[in-house]
């Protein structure tokens, strides 16, 4: 099936021609050229390379290109790798197809593909499946509908964020390399210092459109399954009602929906660790462990401290069947590091070098961050353990007080919040939670096993859930659609951690978008706009007559626009006339002169 699809793809997929027009949806400043042997003649430049930036005008441009390496480009609004011009942004005419900008043959055979992994997928393991009772599949439907629910709901109003175009380019380019079976080592550089599979899922939903929307719908689905997942984890380790609790709480917490809504390595992480704990909690057979051997090494294939879901997987097994020790740990490792190796063809051929230069540009050093009234790129160990604190709901910080102890299931939820804590000894201490979302899991499955003994306590569990529910529901109104800006109430809300510079607010672009389509609103044709105040300058998509003249300070502008609490004098002279607010924090202003 999957070979009759790739074989209809690449007979029915055009090419771009050697001469025509290029498409620009927006125009401003656009990388455009060739990776390879090759020149292109664009708006007046000759280019051999990727390396020139142009100012063009949105509508189509003549271009001349000798066919040689591959078109690419990096549009008004994407920064880092470029990514493949797709066939639809070219024509040799003026007329161009409604989905210019896209390919979505390409997604659809892409999203069939992965489909038909699956479903082959749940056909090889009909005989499990067939055991789980049929309350439980009727409880992971509810939570995965309501998790997807809440996270399409407005999807994208918060705007841009920083690395978002970043993964989705590079995704978009994995999926195009995929279909057109090209697993040359110099076609998976992009983005190389991350693995590829988060990339690739999302990648299927960067082909459909010239936007972020399906591939952050995407994004939801991921997450929503990880969810689901939690409810037959919370069935075994507890029972069925505490599952429900702890997949409801996992659908409506803000840090998850915030992540849920992202084209980031971050919603497929919450789905491999949900599943690894699964399997390792079933692992009664070789035939198991392999399959936790493969979820294990997608889990790491999305991102690299996904890996510490290995020794957590390990020990559950363990600690079920001890008969089994030393297939485990022959089969888990084997299998995980064969998966690794085999969906990432940039290692096929030097796989030690390959890492080393991936695990190098990884390593390069973060920018400064509040964190508890000061600003560094070295918070202290406990940075993780604080965030998540402050981001936490009171509301299910609570549950964890009444959280039962019991033998296996203590134990087993307790290592799971533990063991992803273990990326604090490394120098990713940044950014929040986005790290350690499967300990975010772990606390949801805690806070429902407490809840849940006060349910039974008092037979009130449908009463328990609706109250938290409703809790939870209002705690999502509040913060949105600026869920990644929010702080629980024991730190005194988002205002409160600004005021202080505890944490870190207006981190990643959100509310951006709004403050530049009030410029582009309201600015008269060739106003000077000061673009220096925004940190993640290549989110602001001003219109094209306002990119020239550069203005480079405020007193020369007409217009500045500053993000969050850039370090940017505002004239005496100049009025704010727009803000972009969330829970009485200010994530971007308008000025005017």
């Amino acid at each position: 099936m999957i070979a009759a699809i790739l074989v209809v793809r690449n007979l029915l997929v055009g090419s771009i021609p050697h001469q025509g027009n290029l498409y620009i949806a927006r125009g401003g400043p656009v990388i455009v050229g060739v990776q390879g042997d090759g020149t292109l003649d664009i708006a007046g430049h000759h280019i051999h390379g990727v390396t020139e930036r142009i100012v063009m005008m949105h509508g189509p441009v003549a271009y001349t290109w000798d066919g040689g390496g591959r078109l690419v480009w990096s549009p008004v609004g994407r920064r880092g790798d470029p990514e493949y011009v797709p066939v639809s942004s070219t024509s040799e005419t003026t007329d161009f197809p409604a989905w210019v900008g896209a390919a979505p043959f390409d997604g659809a055979c892409a999203l069939a593909i992965l489909l038909v992994v699956v479903a082959t997928v749940l056909y090889l393991a009909r005989r499990p499946l067939r055991a789980v009772p049929r309350r439980t599949w009727i409880a992971m439907g509810a939570v995965f509908g309501v998790a997807c629910l809440v996270r399409w709901i407005d999807l994208g109003g918060f705007g841009q964020t920083w690395d978002e175009d970043v993964n989705w380019s590079a995704g978009r380019n994995y999926v195009t390399n995929l279909l057109s079976l090209d697993f040359r080592a110099s076609s998976w550089i992009w983005n190389f210092e991350h693995p590829p599979v988060m990339k690739v899922l999302d990648g299927i939903g960067a082909q459909l459109a010239d936007g972020f929307g399906p591939a952050r719908a995407m994004s939801a689905v991921w997450t929503a399954t990880g969810c689901a997942v939690l409810v037959p984890i919370g069935a075994r380790l507890y029972r069925l009602e505490t599952g429900m609790l702890a997949g409801g709480i996992a659908a409506l917490l803000p840090p998850l929906v915030a992540h849920g809504q992202i084209v980031g390595h971050e919603s497929p992480t919450l789905m491999w660790w949900t599943l690894a704990v699964l399997f390792a909690l079933h692992a009664t057979s070789r035939r198991r462990l392999v399959a936790l051997g493969v979820v294990i090494g997608l889990a790491a294939a999305s991102r690299f401290v996904n890996g510490l879901v290995a020794p957590l997987a390990l020990v559950i097994v363990l600690l079920d069947e001890r008969t089994i020790m030393r297939d485990a740990l022959l089969i888990l490792p084997a299998t995980a590091l064969a998966t690794f190796y085999a969906v990432w063809p940039r290692l096929w051929l030097h796989p030690i070098a390959a890492l080393q230069e991936s695990l190098h540009k990884l390593s390069q050093t973060h920018a400064p961050e509040p964190f508890l009234g000061t600003v560094t790129v070295h918070p202290p160990p406990t940075y993780f353990l604080v965030y998540l604190f402050a981001t936490l709901p009171i509301g299910v910080l609570l549950g964890l007080v009444l959280w039962p102890r019991r033998d296996k299931a203590t134990l087993v939820t307790a290592l799971w919040f533990i063991v992803p804590l273990g990326v604090a000894f490394s120098p990713v201490r940044q950014d929040g939670v986005r790290y350690v979302i499967p300990c975010i899991a772990a606390l949801a499955l805690a806070s429902a096993a407490g809840w849940d003994r006060l349910a039974r306590r008092f037979d009130k569990l449908p009463v328990v859930a609706g109250v938290l529910g409703i809790y939870l529901a209002v705690t999502l109104v509040r913060s949105h659609p600026y869920y990644l800006d929010y702080f629980a109430e024991q730190v005194g809300g988002t205002r409160t951690v600004q005021a202080h510079r505890w944490f870190e607010t207006g981190w990643w672009g959100e509310g951006l978008d709004r403050a530049v389509t009030y410029v582009n609103e309201h600015a008269a044709p060739g106003a000077k706009v000061d673009r220096d105040c925004i940190v993640p300058a290549h989110l602001a998509w001003f219109r094209e007559d306002l990119w020239a003249p550069m203005v480079h300070s405020p007193t020369q502008a007409e217009w500045i626009v500053r993000y969050s609490d850039a370090p940017c004098p505002i004239p005496p002279d100049a009025r704010r006339v727009f803000t972009v607010e969330t829970d009485g924090a200010t994530l971007a202003e308008v000025w005017q002169r």
